[in-house]
């Protein structure tokens, strides 16, 4: 390898509450020469970390600017509200966004749902970050509404969840500059959409298997072919006209007596 050359590798940017393991262990099953490497980003800042080209895709939260990203939407996480154990909602299912009407709902700066109007009645001050938010409802002082994978990301035993039917909703796409589709970004693709590894696309066609060889005819149960008769006799047949048992054909004279 000459000093300009580099070894391929693979990095791969998710914003929280994305648990990309699966995806992971299917590239280095697939790939285990070319190392992928997580780089843990925030949502706002995911999209900036690939047009400067941080990570070759990374799983983010939409919508994003596609001006010059491609996005493929993966999935849509369910919205929860997280309460305190002791809270009246955690004694129902589901609640909707007037249930929360008489609550402080706080409202971190890193919110990722796209809110119309606001529920609830809002905090002096907003939280800095999710976490920071979650510290604040243990403590009392307001509930937070947020993606289910947040509200398990943070998970604490004094607090619950749950669903708000009516509240926006969070898109997770794996993203990628658009003028960067290489080889390993489709083989991550294809990974992601659950393509096989004999799958005609990507680096995996190049690997696919040699065409199949004609099959050859099985070996009877003595482990070889049978060969086709020569017309030859191997021997006499019993039943056969010219060796046939005694009494068959035709008799010939008795013979006199003396």
């Amino acid at each position: 390898m000459t000093g300009s050359e580099v070894s391929p590798s693979f990095r791969l940017a998710y914003v929280p509450g994305v648990t990309p393991t699966k995806w992971v262990r299917i590239w280095n099953e697939r790939l285990p020469e070319i190392p992928l490497t997580l780089v843990g980003v925030s949502a706002a800042e995911a999209p900036d970390i690939l047009r400067g080209r941080g990570a070759d895709a990374g799983f983010v939260r939409l919508p994003i600017d596609r001006t010059d990203l491609s996005a493929i939407p993966l999935y849509t996480e369910t919205t929860v509200v997280v309460v305190p154990k002791d809270h009246i909602m955690a004694a129902v299912e589901e609640v909707t966004a007037e249930d929360l009407a008489d609550d402080i709902v706080l409202h971190p700066l890193d919110d990722t749902l796209e809110w119309e109007q606001l529920p609830g009645r809002p905090a002096i001050e907003r939280p800095a970050t999710t976490a920071d938010a979650i510290e604040l409802v243990a403590a009392g002082v307001g509930l937070l509404v947020v993606p289910q994978s947040l509200a398990r990301l943070h998970h604490r035993k004094d607090l619950t969840y749950r669903p708000v039917s009516d509240a926006p909703q969070s898109r997770i796409a794996l993203s990628w500059p658009e003028e960067e589709t290489t080889d390993l970004v489709e083989e991550f693709i294809g990974i992601v959409r659950g393509r096989t590894v004999n799958s005609s696309r990507g680096r995996s066609q190049a690997q696919a298997p040699a065409a199949a060889q004609p099959k050859r005819k099985r070996p009877d149960a003595g482990g070889a072919q049978r060969k086709p008769g020569t017309g030859k006799s191997t021997g006499k047949n019993p039943r056969s006209s010219s060796g046939g048992p005694k009494g068959s054909g035709k008799r010939g004279k008795p013979r006199r007596r003396p």
